[in-house]
């Protein structure tokens, strides 16, 4: 018994530190590359390439690395609910392979943007990889997000791993990132303020890491 708490602890310490570091990058990510001028032309464009290739692609593999750990964590908190052979384990799995699919798809925009393009079109290749950029962020919202809150909420409400707020504060965030993401579907380009609503996301993602680190070690929740 020993042995086995011993072992569980080490695990939960272990994904904690995950969801952290996954946490941190994707923060040091949007630090380190915050884009070009709204509104920029090509003329821009090619300037701000020029002069912040080696941010945005230091940028683009915190990026990639952070949403990896945090869905290593989100996964954790699956087994540990001993929910992984049920229908809401599944689902977990399912919209984490759809986040990290979105989240990979948005990256590999921001490294074709660093291509100037054709010598006889100077900065067309920037410009159009922005926007899709921004097309691709709307799936976030009404898809991504939403896919992996709501049926990690289902199995936070319903065991033990961590406080039962965070199950149900997942589930809130499921509701409003596609409540958005159906409401400004309309919109080509996000506003500033939608996007940056996803930052409270990552707040949830560090608040729940230092929990289940800080939290005592339990057998799954019996319920089904």
């Amino acid at each position: 018994m020993n042995t086995n708490a011993s072992s569980t602890r080490r695990f939960r310490a272990l994904s904690g530190i995950s969801g952290i570091a996954g946490v941190l990058l994707l923060g040091c990510s949007f630090a380190i590359n915050n884009g070009p001028p709204p509104d920029a032309g090509p003329a821009e464009l090619l300037r701000f390439i020029q002069q912040h290739s080696a941010a945005v692609l230091a940028g683009a593999w915190m990026q990639a690395l952070g949403p990896f750990l945090i869905v290593l964590f989100a996964l954790a908190l699956v087994h540990l609910a001993g929910a992984a052979s049920r229908l809401s384990g599944w689902m977990t799995f399912f919209g984490a392979a759809i986040l990290m699919t979105v989240s990979l798809i948005e990256i590999t925009f921001y490294i074709a943007g660093l291509n100037p393009g054709p010598a006889a079109l100077p900065g067309a290749l920037p410009f159009i990889s922005l926007k899709l950029i921004s097309a691709v962020q709307h799936l976030y919202f009404f898809i991504a997000a939403p896919a992996l809150f709501c049926p990690l909420g289902l199995i936070l409400v319903r065991s033990c791993v961590l406080p039962r707020v965070f199950g149900y504060l997942a589930l809130v965030l499921a509701v409003a990132f596609a409540s958005l993401g159906v409401i400004y579907l309309r919109h080509l380009t996000l506003p500033d303020w939608v996007t940056s609503f996803a930052a409270i996301q990552a707040l949830w993602w560090l608040a729940a890491s230092i929990a289940l680190i800080a939290g005592r070690s339990s057998v799954p929740d019996p319920r089904k």
